[in-house]
């Protein structure tokens, strides 16, 4: 059944509205009419099971069949914090990282980051992660769409980072190392409903100094594994991860 997320006032327990881009998705592309069925989801993730009433071009009406008992977010809010990276990369982190669970999204101005991004950039850009976010939440049953952040500079990611309890960076220097154990150690002390952070660098990594400050500011620097992985790469092994150890093992 088709899924869409909307508004808290547009679900309430007996009734429906969906507005927006949505409208022309529900009659143009999946051809619906009256008396079809669909799935809504509020911004609080409650899940509703509805029957289409009215379409008209400005919006869709119905009623609620039912509210469903289902969650299927991850036990753990995981925020990526990821290095501005070249071309469409940043697209494909938070479309799989959206279906893998994160959270959020935080898109930061590294040393090494290559692109820049002005404010009005920014806000462009932020509105496509947006978008690209809410399809990839209702295409792999999500509960909630995760946050896009503004981009922000490094030290106001720092400052961001001091609301979550458990702070990774990957760093590459600790693979070479051969370190093998800060990340499992980490997610070990990670209990339920706890917020991780996690910062990936850009293409050419973290500065040593970068890594230096975040040090200081309570990140632990781990390893993803013995491979050198991509900026674009490196989020969607962490997600996974916390995956399998949060959900798969329990």
């Amino acid at each position: 059944m088709q899924r869409y997320f909307v508004a808290n006032n547009q679900l309430n327990e007996t009734s429906f509205s969906i507005i927006g881009e949505d409208v022309k998705h529900i009659s143009k592309v999946m051809r619906m009419s009256e008396g079809d069925e669909l799935i809504c989801i509020n911004e609080a993730g409650l899940v509703a099971h509805c029957q289409i009433t009215s379409i008209s071009s400005a919006e869709v009406k119905g009623n609620v069949v039912q509210y469903l008992a289902e969650n299927t977010e991850l036990p753990v809010k995981v925020t990526v914090a990821q290095g501005l990276p070249k071309g469409d990369k940043l697209e494909l982190i938070v479309q799989k990282g959206t279906e893998l669970g994160a959270y959020a999204f935080l898109p930061f101005q590294a040393t090494r980051s290559i692109v820049k991004w002005d404010e009005k950039k920014s806000e462009k850009k932020r509105e496509r992660l947006e978008k690209i976010a809410k399809e990839a939440a209702e295409q792999s049953y999500r509960n909630v769409v995760p946050k896009i952040y503004s981009k922000l500079s490094f030290q106001q990611l720092i400052k961001e980072s001091e609301n979550h309890e458990i702070k990774i960076v990957a760093f590459e220097e600790q693979a070479k190392a051969g370190e093998l154990t800060n990340l499992a150690t980490s997610l070990k002390k990670a209990e339920v409903d706890s917020s991780i952070f996690v910062l990936i660098g850009p293409e050419g990594g973290l500065t040593n100094e970068e890594v230096a400050d975040l040090e200081q500011a309570g990140f632990i620097p781990c390893s993803f594994g013995p491979r050198i992985l991509r900026t674009e790469t490196a989020a969607l092994y962490f997600l996974s991860a916390v995956s399998y150890h949060f959900e798969m093992l329990r």
